[in-house]
């Protein structure tokens, strides 16, 4: 496991690990859940981006015009 050093502002600091104390978790254990988000976040982001690349636009348009008949 590696050791990561972050330098944040104090209040940031403050809020960050208040958050973690209303969790009922560590500081670690919090900054730890919320990169697991942001690399949720990023990989969703590009698995996204790689399947509109591999998409075809009017079949995407298609799609589109099918939800609206659903509304």
């Amino acid at each position: 496991m590696a050791t990561l050093t972050v330098r944040i502002p104090d209040d940031k600091h403050l809020r960050l690990k208040q958050l973690a104390e209303t969790r009922g978790i560590s500081l670690n254990k919090l900054i730890e859940e919320l990169s697991t988000v942001a690399l949720a976040e990023f990989d969703t982001h590009n698995r996204f981006k790689l399947m509109a690349a591999r998409g075809s636009v009017s079949r995407g348009l298609e799609l589109l015009d099918k939800l609206d008949t659903l509304t």
